[in-house]
């Protein structure tokens, strides 16, 4: 099965549908991605990209709000908190300081920017 994301105006993605593979298709049996995005143009219209649920295309699988970067070819998140930094090799956001790792639960504080351990 292929994924493609629709974006809006401003690249932000609206949905993601799930095609057959046999969409993408050429006339020697190569799948393109071109191919899928006519697929999709036809059913609903819009503007539409290829993504990966295994996140082998484009860094990562798109998500509703989630960005499509044309420059770095790549599916950006929200950014979580205006203190997390864009990564640029994975493209996702990251916090200015590590999350603990000594298996407690945790939720970020950004008035006091940083990890709080969760009680339950």
């Amino acid at each position: 099965m292929a994924h493609f994301a629709e974006l809006d105006t401003s690249n932000v993605v609206t949905r993601v549908i799930v095609i057959n593979n046999e969409e993408l298709l050429d006339d020697n049996n190569v799948e393109q991605e071109s191919k899928g995005i006519a697929f999709c143009q036809s059913l609903f219209g819009g503007t539409w990209v290829q993504t990966s649920f295994n996140g082998n295309m484009r860094k990562n699988y798109a998500g509703v709000g989630f960005k499509y970067d044309e420059s770095r070819d790549a599916f950006i998140p929200p950014q979580p908190f205006p203190s997390w930094v864009l990564n640029e090799e994975t493209c996702l956001y990251e916090p200015p300081t590590a999350k603990p790792d000594d298996g407690s639960l945790y939720s970020w504080n950004e008035a006091t920017l940083s990890w709080v351990e969760a009680t339950l």
